[in-house]
C-alpha cells in the first residue's frame, strides 16, 4: 500500500476531514512558512485527530530547529513522527526520540549514486532508529512546498532499495504516473491540494482517491 501524507495542515476541520478521507500521515509545519502552526495549535489538531476511531499518524515538520526544541514540541503536541526538511545532519537525527522522516533534496544534475550514498551513510549512523527517507525537489529559495517536480527516474532506483516517500510538485493529475514509474513507499503533497493558498478538502479527497485507484490498477 502506498502511504499518503498530506502536509501543511493548519486547521482542525481540514485535519479531521483529511483523516476521514483516508490519509496515513498528517503533516504540521512548525518551521517558518505560511502554513506554520504554533505548538498550541499543533496540540489542538493532534488531540482532535487522536479522538478518531482510526487516526492517522501526526507528523511535525521542522527546519533547522535544535534537537531539544524538537523533542519538547513532540512531547507537548503528542506527535507520532518528526520530519526534517532542513540541513539537519544524520548525527543530529540520533538525538531525536521519535521515529522520523529525513528529507533528501534532489537537485538538477544529481546522480542516483550520490543519493544512495547519502542514505547509506544515514543507515550506518542510525542503526536501530526508525527512519523513512523523503525525496523532495531542491530549491535555493525554500526548504519545501515549492510545487516543483524532480527526475522520477532517480527516485525509482532509490525506491527499489529503500523505503522512500516522494514529494515535489505532486498533483491529482500526475500522482498516478509518478507511482507507476517510482513505486514509492509513500507520497507527500501540500501545495498540490490547495486552492488560493488554503487546503482544499475536495482536492485532498480526489488526490487520495487517485492514489488508491492506482494501487487497484497495479494489483490487477
Amino acid at each position: 500500500m502506498t502511504r499518503i501524507k498530506i502536509c501543511g495542515l493548519s486547521e482542525v476541520d481540514s485535519a479531521l476531514a483529511t483523516s476521514e478521507a483516508g490519509a496515513d500521515f498528517l503533516g504540521l509545519m512548525f518551521a517558518g512558512s505560511r502554513r506554520q502552526v504554533s505548538p498550541e495549535r499543533g496540540r489542538q489538531i493532534a488531540e482532535a485527530v487522536k479522538g478518531l476511531k482510526n487516526p492517522p499518524a501526526v507528523v511535525g515538520v521542522f527546519v533547522n530547529a535544535t534537537a531539544r526544541e524538537v523533542n519538547e514540541i513532540v512531547d507537548y503536541c503528542r506527535l507520532d513522527r518528526v520530519q526534517f526538511s532542513g540541513d539537519e545532519t544524520w548525527e543530529y537525527c540520533r538525538e531525536i526520540e521519535k521515529p522520523f522522516i529525513k528529507a533528501i533534496k534532489v537537485a538538477e544534475g544529481h546522480k542516483v549514486e550520490e543519493i544512495m550514498a547519502a542514505i547509506e551513510k544515514g543507515r550506518r549512523l542510525l542503526e536501530g532508529k526508525d527512519c523513512t527517507y523523503f525525496l523532495d525537489t531542491h530549491s535555493p529559495l525554500a526548504y519545501g512546498g515549492t510545487g516543483q517536480v524532480f527526475d522520477w527516474e532517480l527516485a525509482r532506483e532509490v525506491a527499489a532499495k529503500f523505503p522512500v516517500m516522494v514529494a515535489g510538485g505532486l498533483t491529482l493529475d500526475n500522482v498516478a504516473r509518478m507511482i507507476g514509474v517510482v513505486r514509492p513507499w509513500g507520497v507527500d503533497v501540500s501545495s498540490g491540494v490547495e486552492s488560493q493558498g488554503q487546503k482544499d478538502v475536495a482536492k485532498i479527497r480526489d488526490f487520495i482517491g487517485a492514489v488508491r485507484r492506482t494501487e487497484d490498477t497495479q494489483a490487477d
